[in-house]
């Protein structure tokens, strides 16, 4: 494995050190901010204006074809700018669903006049895309859904329910999975759609949470109307269109989130135990050294897929992994974090509690982590099956059609 730059990635990252320099301040790890307040207008103006700047300069869509805007770089290219750019104070990533997962597939499946519409505003960060696929009794077990697509001559007649939907209320369009025939297997009688979500029939709540922001929301269809010029791949085809996002999606979220190893030796030299710095504390010690093996065992996970996409590999289900132990290692870390900080962890206020709130926003959010981009469970049975090679869960469901259900039924 060799962890150095060829010339020409080497070329690259100058550049875009370069570019960063030159037009935002360098981040200040001792600095934080709150990373779960709403997305308000002017957070959402400078999103767009960061957005458009960068694709001007040709470091949006690096991987993506040269005619739709993108650099036609590499993926290691892209690996490169991302490491640069989150070393300085960029605005919060609004793109990041609809340019990692929304348009990629739609440049999968559309036809060429979509994507001459939709791909450049995407880029230039004109317009912001949402994912449905989520539904109330169909988190995990996505093929389980029951929003329903019925086909009207040229349209699609949509009812139902989305839920867990980030972003949706400043989306501009979506991607939808809708169930288009209840009489075949689940996972056959899928159809994909992209539609506007400000289109008749399309009502958006948000759902406060515990953290007290809103990022995500209910999204419910009323006989929504969307052209069949509007479908993504053959009906029934819904699943394997979806696969394509989701794989994007569980990589997206796979990565480390804060509070992480750093800030807890940094709370472990702040707070006292016994007299004396947390962080002379053996037991303390013994805890940090865990963390520490483990991030730097995901590095290496990291590096491996790196490695592979330096020599034009295609990573597998192995991305899983860090998704997995990235979420488990955030809640752990959050709460043995709010365990030290004893009284002090019950304050909120990011400007009265230690380290502006870090650990106690960092304990809130850690369950959403092991849920979104598919459950613990459902990862572990990827990493077991498909790259361990162990026999795969007893499915009775398989091959009974969908309306024959008793979920189904009761829906």
């Amino acid at each position: 494995m060799d962890f150095d730059d060829t010339p020409d990635e080497a070329a690259f990252r100058a550049e875009a050190r370069a570019f960063l320099a030159a037009r935002r301040p360098r981040k200040d790890r001792n600095r934080i901010v709150s990373r779960y307040g709403d997305v308000d207008a002017a957070a959402l103006a400078r999103a767009k204006a960061w957005q458009a700047e960068k694709a001007a300069a040709g470091f949006a869509g690096i991987t993506w074809p040269r005619e739709w805007g993108g650099r036609g770089g590499t993926p290691m290219q892209q690996i490169i700018w991302n490491q640069e750019e989150g070393n300085y104070d960029v605005p919060y990533n609004v793109f990041l669903i609809g340019l990692g997962m929304c348009i990629p597939t739609l440049m999968a499946y559309a036809d060429r006049a979509a994507l001459e519409r939709y791909v450049r505003p995407a880029l230039r960060g004109d317009e912001i895309w949402c994912q449905l696929f989520s539904e109330p009794a169909a988190g995990s077990d996505v093929a389980g859904l029951r929003t329903r697509a019925e086909r009207d001559g040229d349209t699609w007649v949509v009812n139902g329910q989305k839920v867990w939907t980030s972003g949706a209320h400043y989306c501009d369009y979506g991607l939808l999975l809708a169930r288009s025939d209840p009489s075949v297997p689940k996972h056959a009688g899928l159809t994909a759609f992209y539609f506007d979500m400000k289109a008749p029939g399309v009502e958006v709540r948000p759902i406060h949470q515990m953290s007290g922001a809103s990022h995500f929301n209910e999204v419910f269809f009323t006989d929504l109307r969307i052209p069949d010029s509007q479908r993504l791949g053959a009906p029934g085809q819904g699943w394997k269109v979806g696969l394509t996002t989701l794989m994007n999606e569980r990589l997206a979220v796979g990565e480390a989130r804060r509070p992480d190893i750093e800030d807890l030796i940094a709370l472990c030299r702040r707070v006292s135990l016994a007299g004396k710095p947390a962080i002379a504390d053996p037991g303390v010690r013994a805890r940090l050294a865990e963390w520490w093996a483990e991030s730097a065992g995901l590095t290496y996970t990291r590096f491996r897929t790196m490695t592979a996409l330096s020599r034009g590999q295609t990573p597998g289900p192995e991305n899983a992994i860090a998704k997995v132990v990235n979420a488990g290692k955030l809640q752990a870390i959050a709460a043995f974090g709010m365990e030290l900080l004893g009284q002090a962890g019950a304050v909120m206020d990011p400007e009265l509690a230690p380290m502006a709130a870090l650990f106690q926003e960092g304990l809130l959010a850690a369950p959403g982590q092991r849920i979104a981009g598919g459950t613990d469970e459902i990862l572990r049975n990827i990493i077991a099956e498909r790259v361990l090679g162990l026999p795969g869960d007893v499915r009775v469901d398989k091959d009974a059609p969908f309306n024959r259900l008793d979920g189904a039924r009761r829906g």
